[in-house]
């Protein structure tokens, strides 16, 4: 997994609430397991009209806020089904971080699993975020280290996260990444328990 340590991107604003995973990355793109071209996927009903053409005024079929890095939106996010090809897929469209005044819980539990970046701020924050983000200047920085989020205009927005999360983060571990750096005092736990209980290694 790649690390996250500070992002300066272009922020695209979605300012909608409750925004389900089948809306994120609709049921038909799930018969893969592969995170690569999911992002043809991404918010599709929204993205595209009913004979697959794009829809000129969503926000992410505006020249101004092509290649995004940042989806800055509304109230639960990630909620409805557990569907790790959420994730997969904003992230296979390039966007690794998302601001939000809350998300669904499985959907944030992902996000991590995932090195994508659920940020949460206050809900006013969010609605002065998005409005900068409204404007001519859609460049935001997002400090996983210093914890802040800094605006087009430069106003600094802090925000909380669970520091053992903060630290997988920043070092690129997911779940099979932090066992495996501990695989020397995991080797030496097994050789030390071959010689005190040899019978447990007998087939």
């Amino acid at each position: 997994m790649k690390a996250f340590t500070r992002l300066d991107a272009r922020a695209a604003p979605l300012p909608m609430a409750n925004i389900d995973t089948d809306q994120i990355i609709p049921k038909q793109f799930l018969k893969t397991v592969e995170r690569g071209g999911l992002s043809r996927g991404l918010f599709y009903d929204l993205r595209f009209d009913g004979d697959g053409g794009p829809r000129p005024d969503f926000v992410l079929n505006r020249p101004e806020y092509a290649g995004a890095g940042v989806l800055v939106t509304g109230d639960n996010f990630g909620c409805g089904s557990s569907r790790e090809h959420a994730p997969w897929a904003l992230m296979d469209f390039g966007i690794t971080c998302v601001i939000a005044s809350s998300f669904a819980d499985i959907f944030y539990n992902n996000c991590f699993q995932n090195g994508l970046l659920p940020v949460v701020l206050k809900p006013e924050e969010v609605q002065a975020l998005t409005g900068e983000c409204l404007g001519g200047n859609h460049m935001v920085s997002v400090d996983l280290e210093a914890q802040t989020v800094t605006s087009p205009s430069g106003r600094i927005f802090a925000f909380e996260i669970d520091a053992s999360r903060k630290a997988k983060m920043l070092n690129g571990l997911d779940a099979i990444g932090e066992t495996l750096s501990a695989a020397a005092d995991i080797d030496a736990w097994e050789a030390g328990r071959t010689l005190t209980h040899p019978w447990l290694e007998r087939a």
